[in-house]
This record gives structure tokens, C-alpha cells and sequence, in this order.
């Protein structure tokens, strides 16, 4: 086992993992893990750069998991950023930031690696499971994009779209700069629209109709599994492999649209954070499980995450075994 730390920059959230894992066995005995809503993509998607007071939400956070870091002694770190920051014309900015803060400078990662470490993380547990049909389609919906990921015991396809909660909202449901309270049928329409056109962009590249299994990740499905199971409060254990059936999900995404931010709000296992963008994230889903045909989603609370700390893990091991390798050669020597 080795003691890793991975930290996950999206568009609407940061994460963090501190964990022993072994990549061998599939193994991932969390230590720390930990979300805070800082809305990095906060305009990105209307002008083109991250906003200064987004930045700092975004370093104070940093900050915070720079001491939890050090706490646990982890032995190696890795910052993944996704979509806002690939994004934005400001990144440099954002980069030097978290440079200072954490000493290791972000990965702007594509959109496949994005897949690929999402794939690995919801997976790895599933193998050998005879209740889930294979090949898989994993589902990663963000706040400023969503990756589609079909494989089995590795990925076959993937294809990153822009349809993620935080930039739907902004881009449909924004009015005099307020999130509509509740948006007008023409919104939902228009915003259908769009997801509906980026699905046919995934279907160029990867295969939706033909997995078995659909595999949902990331806030929007995990809230929405939540308000499924009528939580009193957030739990992920129970959230985690749970089923959503698609009458369910239609029913929850119906109910979502049509509600005031207060009524939203109310909901006990409802982030404060998620409460302007869960409508648009799950309208995603749902149209997702639609064009998909699937009968139901199985929720993950396993993602891009603890695929970034698989692959640290990973890549230390193969650190070592060089290590090892050179040692060798020298006591041959």
C-alpha cells in the first residue's frame, strides 16, 4: 500500500483524497476525503476567463488540503484539473496558484484522460460482480463537462462533451444574472436542446446504446440518488452502488425543473452549492439514460478521484521497482 494524495479541480467543486491504495489488488483505504463547492468555472463559459473571486475560493480551499496533506504524511501528490481551467485564458494564474500553495503544479488534463482516470476509479471494485453486465458506460457528469467512458475490463471508448451543470445552468437558466426561480418551459427546452446535440456528439466516439451497465458518478447523481432514497442527510455509504431506476430519475429531473431555490434547498441531503445547478445536472443524467435505453443507474461515489490516486499509486510502485532494478545492476557491477 502506498499512502497517496489526489486532489480533483472541476468546474464547480475541488476534492480531495488521502488514501492507501494498492493498484494491484484494487484496494483504497480512505484517509481523508473531502469536497468544497468553489465554482472555479463561475463565467467561464460567457467570458472566457476564471473570475479573481473564484480563484481565491479555489486557493483558500488548496490551502486547507495543503495542511491535511502534510497531516497524513502522503507520499506523493497529484493535482488534476478538468474542464474550467482548460477553458479559461487566465490559467496561468490559476496554475501558479496552486504551485505556491501545494508545490506541485496542476494537470490541465484532456478530456480522455479525464475519461480514463473516471473509468478506472468507478470500476476497479465492479470486477468479477455477476449483477452488473459489462461493457459498462460511465457517466461522469461535471459542472462544466460531462465524460462518456464505455469499456469492460479497460476503456474501449471515451468522448468529453461540454454539457456539465454549472455551464448549462449559465447558459439557459441565467436571467438579469440570477438563476431563473423556477426556469420557464423554454428554458428546459432549449437546454434539452443542447444536451441533446453534445449526446450526439459523444455517439460520433463512443458506443452508448450497446453497454449493459450504466455507471453514474460525480454530485449531480449522487444528490440525485440521494433525494431517491429520501435521505435525512448526505451519506455516502448508502449512496454508494445504489440503483436509480430512469421512471425515478424522470421523476426527481420533473420535480427539480419546476421547483423554487427554496423548495430545492430544502431538500436535507442537498448541498448549499448544488442547489442553482442539480436541475440542469439532472436533466443530464436523464437524457443520458434515455438515449442509452438504460433501465436504471448505478450510483458510484468511486471516480475520476480515486482513479488519480490509483495511478499515483501506480506510478510509485514503478518508481520503486526501478529503484530496485538500479540497485541490482550496481551490485552486479
Amino acid at each position: 500500500m502506498t499512502r497517496v494524495a489526489a486532489v480533483d479541480c472541476g468546474t464547480n467543486s475541488i476534492r480531495l483524497l488521502v488514501a492507501d491504495a494498492d493498484p494491484r489488488t484494487g484496494e483504497l483505504a480512505d484517509l481523508d476525503r473531502r469536497m468544497t463547492i468553489v465554482r472555479l468555472g463561475q463565467g467561464v463559459d460567457r467570458t472566457g476567463r476564471l473570475a479573481s473571486e473564484a480563484l481565491e475560493r479555489t486557493f483558500a480551499a488548496c490551502r486547507a488540503y495543503a495542511e491535511a496533506i502534510k497531516e497524513h504524511g502522503a507520499e506523493r501528490l497529484r493535482f488534476v484539473a478538468t474542464s474550467a481551467s482548460r477553458d479559461a485564458e487566465n490559467r496561468d494564474e490559476f496554475v501558479r496558484g496552486v504551485l505556491d500553495i501545494l508545490g506541485v503544479e496542476p494537470e490541465v488534463v484532456t478530456g480522455d484522460q479525464e475519461a480514463e482516470f473516471s473509468f478506472t476509479g468507478a470500476t476497479k471494485e465492479l470486477a468479477g460482480r455477476d449483477d452488473l453486465a459489462t461493457p459498462y458506460l460511465v457517466v461522469d457528469i461535471g459542472g462544466g463537462s460531462t465524460e462518456f467512458v464505455v469499456g469492460a475490463d479497460r476503456v474501449r471508448a471515451a468522448r468529453s462533451v461540454d454539457i456539465g451543470c454549472v455551464r448549462m445552468t449559465e447558459r439557459h437558466l441565467v436571467r438579469d444574472g440570477a438563476v431563473t426561480d423556477p426556469p420557464t418551459a423554454e428554458q428546459v427546452a432549449a437546454m434539452r436542446a443542447d444536451i441533446e446535440a453534445a449526446l450526439d456528439l459523444a455517439e460520433e466516439t463512443v458506443p452508448l446504446r450497446e453497454a449493459r451497465t450504466l455507471v453514474g458518478l460525480a454530485g449531480s447523481v449522487t444528490t440525485i440518488a440521494a433525494i431517491a432514497l429520501d435521505l435525512d442527510e448526505y451519506d455516502s455509504e448508502r449512496i454508494h452502488h445504489s440503483r436509480v431506476s430512469l421512471a425515478r430519475v424522470r421523476e426527481i429531473t420533473e420535480w427539480l425543473l419546476r421547483s423554487t431555490h427554496a423548495e430545492r434547498a430544502a431538500v436535507p441531503s442537498m448541498h448549499p452549492g448544488r442547489v442553482d445547478v442539480i436541475g440542469a445536472g439532472a436533466l443530464v443524467l436523464l437524457s443520458i439514460m434515455e438515449r442509452a435505453g438504460a433501465e436504471e443507474v448505478v450510483v458510484s461515489e468511486h471516480d475520476i478521484l480515486d482513479g488519480i490516486a490509483f495511478k499515483v499509486a501506480e506510478d510509485a510502485e514503478a518508481g520503486r521497482q526501478g529503484d530496485r532494478r538500479a540497485v541490482t545492476r550496481r551490485e552486479r557491477a
